[in-house]
């Protein structure tokens, strides 16, 4: 009996060690797919030089963003400022590191409110397809007619311009994107048989949610956001330009645009430099979320 309980006992650590391996070879393998995934690699890369320039800006920039210079106004490019001076004086590129704590700060508190409510909603909905299901569909086509700008203008009117505002209305406006995409992937998971089985073998629906459910649609969410998170640099920028985010002086690409449009014929760079910016930013995050989709797809696949 000892010899059956011991040999049991060393197939069971068999069988934890191929597991093992066989999670590590996954990971390998999806790391290689990362790496010769165009999309992901160069918006991977995208994304970080964003990042390293909004955590560099917090401690160093090449000059004080906010501090005025009038004798060197309207500077093009030198040595002393690489990318020039705007009309008073300010570090154009110093500016742009600083524009970047906005975008990302605005980005992930927006994506982070739609997706704290948008996901347990969408999940509800998948859940109990009835009554409850019915109800939360209708709350998101609701607040599929409230855009970004509409709620900005609302909460402008109401609390003032301010980055809080511009966050609280990108985030309201992308609730439904979170709740329909994670009621169709969720419902596909939901029919799947492995869910029916544990379904017959009594396990309650929370626990089918949290351990079969957001498991396989994880993947999928993090893509959304990604894509979302480019959509919001846009919708910040546009909100700021029209003055109702970011309050001058400080520095937002969307207020750098909005103040350089009266100078385009003394310094039309002044217009090219925060443009690229937002495009580069908006490309980064983007291709990110294509990428991790590709993944996805390809991950199934196998």
């Amino acid at each position: 009996m000892s010899d059956l309980a011991a040999g049991t006992t060393g197939r069971g650590a068999l069988d934890d060690l191929a597991a093992l391996d066989a999670s590590a070879a996954r990971d390998t393998r999806a790391w290689r797919r990362w790496l010769r995934n165009p999309n992901s690699l160069i918006g991977g890369v995208i994304v970080l030089l964003v990042v390293a320039s909004a955590l560099t800006s917090l401690f160093w920039t090449p000059y004080n963003p906010l501090a005025v210079d009038p004798a060197h106004a309207l500077a093009g490019p030198s040595l002393h400022h690489l990318l020039g001076t705007d009309e008073y004086g300010r570090d154009v590129f110093s500016r742009l590191m600083a524009s970047s704590q906005i975008a990302l700060f605005v980005g992930a508190l927006s994506v982070l409110i739609a997706t704290v409510i948008g996901i347990p909603a969408g999940l509800l909905a998948a859940q109990r397809p009835g009554a409850i299901g019915q109800v939360v569909l209708r709350l998101a086509d609701i607040l599929y007619g409230f855009p970004a700008l509409l709620a900005a203008i609302v909460l402008a009117a109401a609390f003032g311009a301010s980055k809080t505002t511009v966050v609280l209305a990108i985030g309201i406006s992308y609730i439904p994107v979170f709740i329909r995409v994670t009621r169709s992937n969720a419902l596909v998971v939901l029919n799947s048989e492995y869910v029916l089985a544990a379904r017959a073998y009594g396990r309650r629906p929370l626990a089918i949610l949290r351990r079969h459910v957001v498991p396989n649609i994880a993947t999928t969410i993090i893509a959304q956001m990604s894509l979302l998170f480019s959509l919001t640099v846009l919708a910040e920028a546009a909100l700021d330009f029209l003055g109702l985010g970011t309050a001058a002086p400080a520095a937002s690409w969307g207020t750098m645009l909005q103040s350089s449009q009266n100078y385009l014929g003394n310094d039309a760079l002044l217009t090219v430099w925060p443009s690229l910016a937002i495009v580069i930013c908006v490309l980064g995050f983007s291709l990110l979320g294509d990428g991790i989709g590709e993944l996805r797809d390809a991950r199934s696949r196998h």
